[in-house]
């Protein structure tokens, strides 16, 4: 595929919060999605990247994805990735776990509503 096919997968602009890690730096960076496909991200926020270094982002629900870094302007970079994903599932809800904080939970169910104390 040439550069010019790339840009041609539909891409969904939208506002997530990701961990970046860089290789060759230690750490990771909490960095914005602007926009995802199936083959690669725009993040923003990002430092210490070059092109063609090789990256890993954790994306809601499909974690840690490795990829590379394709371009860097401003803050910004475009990240492909070495294996195409399926970005409705960084758009899909939070798995709902163990880990879950109270306030993404589902609501309880009525039964159990009147267990409930009162403050």
């Amino acid at each position: 595929m040439s550069n010019s096919d790339d840009r041609q997968i539909g891409r969904d602009s939208m506002f997530l919060l990701a961990d970046l890690r860089i290789d060759g730096v230690p750490g990771e960076q909490r960095v914005r999605v602007r926009n995802l496909s199936s083959g690669g991200v725009m993040a923003e926020g990002v430092e210490c990247a070059m092109r063609g270094q090789v990256v890993w982002v954790n994306l809601r629900n499909l974690g840690w994805t490795k990829g590379a870094i394709a371009w860097v302007r401003s803050g910004r970079c475009g990240i492909t990735f070495d294996a195409a994903i399926d970005p409705r599932m960084a758009r899909s809800p939070l798995a709902v776990g163990e880990g879950t904080p109270r306030f993404v939970r589902p609501p309880l169910p009525q039964n159990e509503v009147a267990l409930l104390r009162k403050i």
